[in-house]
């Protein structure tokens, strides 16, 4: 085995997981915009990084449907598809649904302390108006639901599918009354969850993912260059 080259495979890797996690988040936060162009050169240029790891982090990108990669042509920050929208919050409810029941059945005093002190750092970043701090905690609070279920496992199919969502929760938590509905949601999801309400926290979901199609309305009205369909 070749020490030197898996050493620099490895590096490889480690500069494309960066590359991909710097723009992944910046098109989940709106900071590039649906059918904004990239370039493997600049985009190496900022990052510090030859085009190699780019080029794979364009690559998992595209396979999430969120850049459009066109060979001898500028790469595009996807538009947002209805369809994968609605794909993906199938997919999150039916994941979601048995997560929250299982937590039901499995949470203990301390999942419930890390999700209620999740929740006030949450209404802290409502009234400030700091969306992207909200944002993160919003990942936080259903990573924390997974823990309490003892299906961290889960979370990963929940992430990748959220990412799709998030650019168009974005537009919504641009607002304080926004971001404090969802910690309502939140909140009254943490509520069934301390009584260990199964049916309750259900709805409460279903409800929660539901609220998806008003948002999903006003980006539409509000933002019509953001969508392919």
């Amino acid at each position: 085995m070749n020490v030197q080259n898996t050493f620099r495979d490895s590096e490889r890797r480690t500069s494309a997981d960066e590359v991909f996690e710097r723009l992944r988040a910046d098109i989940v936060a709106l900071r590039l915009i649906p059918g904004a162009k990239l370039s493997e050169v600049e985009v190496a240029k900022q990052s510090d990084v030859s085009r190699q790891p780019v080029r794979e982090a364009f690559i998992r990108l595209s396979n999430m449907n969120l850049l459009l990669v066109r060979p001898q042509k500028a790469t595009l920050v996807r538009k947002i598809s209805v369809q994968d929208i609605l794909n993906t919050r199938f997919i999150r409810t039916a994941i979601e649904v048995e997560v929250v029941r299982k937590a039901c059945l499995t949470v203990d005093e301390e999942g419930l302390k890390r999700i209620k002190d999740n929740l006030k750092q949450q209404k802290r970043a409502a009234n400030k108006r700091d969306s992207d701090r909200f944002h993160e905690l919003d990942y936080e609070f259903h990573h924390l639901i997974c823990a309490a279920a003892d299906s961290e496992f889960a979370f990963a199919a929940i992430a990748e599918n959220k990412s799709h969502v998030d650019r168009l929760c974005m537009l919504s938590l641009a607002n304080k009354s926004g971001m404090l509905e969802l910690y309502r949601d939140h909140s009254a999801i943490y509520d069934a969850l301390e009584k260990r309400d199964e049916e309750g926290i259900v709805s409460m979901t279903r409800l929660h993912l539901s609220r998806l199609d008003e948002t999903l309305d006003d980006a539409r009205k509000n933002h019509p260059d953001y969508f392919e369909d």
